[in-house]
């Protein structure tokens, strides 16, 4: 009987780590590691973040002016592509619509759109040709929830409760326009890597909101109807859900929002987010803090600190996109650029340590991550403070060396163990990253 409990165990363990990678063709999100995150929208004008208008709060009447005003003349699909790519990333994940409501393509289905402002051009699809052009991948943020519409269910929302609504609209007349908006980003913009939801949350009360269930969503979503329409419509298009809750079927990786997953340490919605082995995994984060522009936020990441991250996701075997926001100019700041230029420069160098690599033979640890690809282990030693560590492998080794240090690498195994000890003393450590190579 216990053998027969093992053997079954095993094949569930054996099922769900084949569904990682079921379908061939999502197999390069898995091999991506990296991508760029881009929160662009009227909001960018008020410099105060994406939020503004539920964090300040504004009327949506008011709000509305922001389409006299967003005219971002100096956005380059050409530049914004360079940068990522530069910077070793491998798909973009742009805000098509966020919570404000607005559409930045030309859609048919609302006035509230990128169209009808100074700009008057179809940003998305600039965007999506120069991808194409460029072998970069484009998925689409799509805001589940909005501030601004009377037929979306703001009566039972979390949010959007000061934006001057009186009048209640029909809910099937909401999903009805998020299937419109969906088909036409789907249909009029070539190939798309993923749709990237957010917002289920809107509608969950506040003591559920980190994981008790689907089934306390105040609202039915008809996600069974919207995601069967997406895979539809394209059949290789990922699906995200940033809800923070257990995935649901036809999802196809699950999303983090500013916490490396398993580690619950990033606070917020994710605290308590359970981690799933059976689908590819991404963490979302900001290089300063907030997401869409914000003049007052100052508080970058260095450049070291981006690479820690993205090395650590990569432990836990995650993709990292990683968010710029746009000023509302349409260039990016500075400080990001010059961020991602050193964070491209690393993924040059040392980008094979990463890039279709699976999760370590260790979690992350404090002093660094590990990841394999085949028969090679790369040990990230990121705290260069370390005299000595110690890693399990369940193999004999065949040859272990530093992958980026002039030196020879000291260590011994323990044979009944399989423990081997790295001895750092006196290692010339890398400042940003010291990477051991280690060939079973």
């Amino acid at each position: 009987m216990k053998k027969l409990l093992f053997i079954s165990i095993m094949f569930f363990t054996c099922l769900f780590a084949k569904s990682q990678t079921a379908n061939p063709n999502h197999q390069w999100f898995v091999d991506a590691r990296f991508g760029m995150f881009i929160h662009f929208g009227p909001y960018s004008v008020l410099a105060d973040g994406e939020w503004i208008l539920e964090t300040r709060p504004l009327k949506f009447h008011n709000y509305k002016n922001l389409q006299k005003l967003f005219n971002p003349q100096a956005f380059d699909a050409k530049e914004w592509v360079r940068i990522a790519k530069n910077a070793g990333m491998k798909y973009i994940t742009f805000t098509s619509r966020h919570h404000d409501g607005f559409s930045m393509w030309d859609t048919k289905q609302s006035e509230w759109n990128i169209m009808n402002t100074p700009y008057g051009k179809d940003l998305i699809k600039e965007l999506a040709d120069e991808c194409r052009k460029e072998g970069i991948k484009l998925s689409f943020y799509y805001s589940l929830l909005d501030w601004g519409r009377n037929d979306y269910s703001y009566w039972t929302g979390r949010t959007g409760q000061h934006s001057g609504r009186t009048e209640r609209g029909e809910w099937q007349s909401y999903i009805n326009f998020m299937k419109a908006q969906l088909t036409e980003l789907l249909t009029n913009y070539g190939e798309i890597a993923g749709i990237w939801f957010d917002g289920e949350w809107d509608q969950m009360a506040e003591e559920n909101q980190e994981g008790f269930g689907h089934e306390y969503s105040k609202v039915d979503w008809h996600f069974d109807e919207i995601y069967s329409l997406i895979h539809t419509l394209q059949p290789n298009c990922m699906i995200g859900n940033n809800h923070h809750l257990p995935p649901l079927a036809g999802e196809d990786f699950q999303a983090f929002e500013k916490d490396l997953p398993g580690e619950n340490i990033g606070g917020g919605f994710s605290a308590k987010q359970t981690v799933t082995n059976a689908l590819p995994l991404e963490t979302c984060e900001t290089i300063n803090r907030t997401w869409g522009y914000n003049m007052r936020d100052e508080n970058y990441k260095s450049s070291k600190e981006l690479v820690h991250l993205l090395v650590r996701a990569a432990g836990y075997g995650a993709n990292l996109l990683l968010n710029v926001g746009p000023m509302p100019n349409g260039e990016f700041q500075d400080e990001c650029i010059t961020r991602l230029a050193n964070m491209g420069k690393w993924t040059s160098a040392y980008g094979t340590t990463i890039y279709g690599t699976q999760a370590g033979v260790v979690k992350p640890q404090s002093w660094g991550a590990a990841t394999q690809k085949g028969n090679k282990h790369y040990i990230h030693i990121l705290n260069s403070s370390e005299r000595s560590i110690v890693v399990r492998f369940p193999e004999k080794i065949k040859s272990a060396r530093w992958l980026n240090i002039d030196t020879k690498l000291v260590w011994k195994r323990n044979r009944k163990t399989g423990d081997v000890t790295f001895d750092l003393t006196n290692v010339p450590m890398d400042e940003v990253n010291s990477i051991i190579e280690v060939e079973m």
